[in-house]
């Protein structure tokens, strides 16, 4: 999901943004093939006074802002637009509901979204709710689900469920031609029995900083 920044300044931006991921400014200048003191000297040295497109493509889409954040012009920065649903993806029990509620609209950068494959009107955000899928989920976090990839594979991934009127996010994979429904915790409860309904494929996360 793009997150924002309440301070305007691209250089702050990147690096509060950094700091939360837990990312030092080094790593992040050696992922664009840049030497070490790159970014560092961007931020604290204002050299060079704006970031290159790529660059700014390029960390726009690992730390899942928009480009604006980082310093692109208005006209560079319109979004993908995302549905936010009322409907809290249990990692516990299953979250019971009869229906879901379109909160608004949210924005991707329209890069992360092409990187992620997703179509206009076939995406929505959600809320992770429990613990069974920690490490990789906890309660809080807000995912991409691609609502048009709805086929587990055998290898399997993280998707979004429906089971009997609990909706829940699981890791599902398809074994011997039968959908199978896990949690990563080992200490989670077990799934619910029930057919599974596949709502979508989760593709992207965001963690708010805790």
């Amino acid at each position: 999901m793009a997150r924002t920044v309440s301070d305007p300044d691209p250089r702050t931006a990147l690096a509060t943004l950094a700091a939360a991921r837990g990312d030092s400014l080094a790593a992040l200048s050696a992922m664009l093939g840049r030497n070490a003191a790159y970014l560092q000297q961007y931020v604290r040295r204002g050299s060079p006074r704006v970031l290159g497109e790529r660059d700014r493509r390029l960390l726009s889409d690992y730390l899942g802002v928009s480009e604006a954040t980082l310093g692109a012009l208005p006209e560079r920065a319109a979004g993908f637009r995302i549905r936010k649903l009322d409907v809290a993806a249990s990692a516990g029990p299953g979250a019971l509901v009869d229906r879901e509620i379109v909160l608004g609209t949210d924005t991707l950068d329209p890069g992360l979204a092409r990187k992620l494959g997703l179509r206009d009107g076939q995406a929505a955000i959600i809320r992770v709710r429990g613990s069974s899928m920690e490490p990789g989920l906890f309660d809080g976090d807000h995912i991409v689900v691609d609502t048009a990839d709805r086929t587990p594979r055998a290898k399997g991934g993280v998707y979004v469920i429906r089971i009997d009127d609990a909706v829940m996010v699981k890791r599902v994979a398809l074994v011997r031609g039968a959908l199978v429904a896990t949690s990563d915790n080992p200490d989670a409860a077990a799934v619910p029995d029930g057919a599974i309904a596949v709502i979508g494929r989760v593709v992207w996360q965001m963690r708010e900083p805790r």
